[in-house]
């Protein structure tokens, strides 16, 4: 009885976890596969084409809203990065480390809040929405990811070597410039694709903070699907995939660089 108990565990826990892959991962298929979808109305499967993918590099407005999204994630990303770093370096000289308890909001907060948060200390200084809106949310949302990811390896790092350094005749900016930094490389480099996918896939906050000028195209792919399920979007949903995936398998091939170069 006990080994046929077992048994049947050991054959339902793969089921189990299969069907919760599927359930996952099925939606995401179907996405992509009619992505190339020949027809106009994405309900039936017609015939293979990338006529979708055509359409969408022709489209002015989708690469309008494709450069805004590239434009706001790269500033995004040198801000969240730069602001963060310098931000671990200079804790070293602090007596607590409560402060860092903050940037933890960001993952236990609902976005929605974060952005409503945003919005409103936007309007009640009265700065205009728009590209420096969207550029700060996004940043500030940034910070509590790139934080948390620098300073776990700054605090792996060993003293003796800056003391090395600065024992030497090194300045403590050519020490940041030429020790630390090198050393915090993977981490800077984990984080900053981290931020990247995280600012081009941002809904909430690009449309709370980007205005009635500027649009993301995660807003803009909001907009199509308000008015009528386009095939278009599949295709852009497609190439958000691909970029994001593709950024991801960097992130990770960096965290285990980054374990390597600890252990060693």
């Amino acid at each position: 009885m006990v080994e046929n108990k077992q048994f049947f565990l050991s054959f339902l826990h793969p089921v189990i976890v299969g069907l919760a892959y599927l359930f996952l991962y099925l939606p995401i298929f179907v996405l992509v596969l009619f992505s190339f979808n020949d027809a106009s109305l994405a309900i039936e499967w017609v015939g293979f084409s990338l006529r979708w993918y055509q359409k969408l590099i022709h489209s002015p407005e989708i690469l309008e809203a494709l450069k805004t999204s590239l434009t706001v994630a790269f500033a995004t990303t040198f801000l969240s990065v730069f602001i963060g770093t310098c931000f671990v370096v200079a804790s070293k000289w602090w007596r607590s480390s409560a402060i860092f308890n903050l940037f933890y909001s960001n993952i236990l907060l609902p976005e929605i809040v974060l952005a409503i948060g945003i919005l409103s200390i936007f309007t009640f200084l009265q700065i205009p929405l728009g590209y420096g809106s969207l550029i700060a949310g996004h940043t500030l949302l940034g910070l509590g990811f790139v934080i948390p990811i620098v300073r776990a390896r700054f605090l792996e790092l060993d003293p003796i070597l800056t003391e090395a350094s600065l024992d030497l005749g090194a300045s403590y900016f050519q020490t940041f410039r030429r020790v630390i930094i090198p050393l915090l490389m993977p981490s800077l480099l984990a984080s900053g694709l981290l931020v990247f996918t995280l600012s081009m896939d941002d809904f909430l906050i690009s449309l709370f903070c980007s205005g009635p000028t500027v649009q993301t195209l995660s807003v803009y792919v909001y907009s199509m699907i308000r008015t009528g399920v386009d095939p278009m979007i599949n295709a852009v949903s497609a190439c958000f995939l691909a970029i994001s995936s593709l950024l991801v398998f960097l992130l990770c091939s960096l965290k285990v660089i980054d374990q390597v170069i600890s252990y060693e």
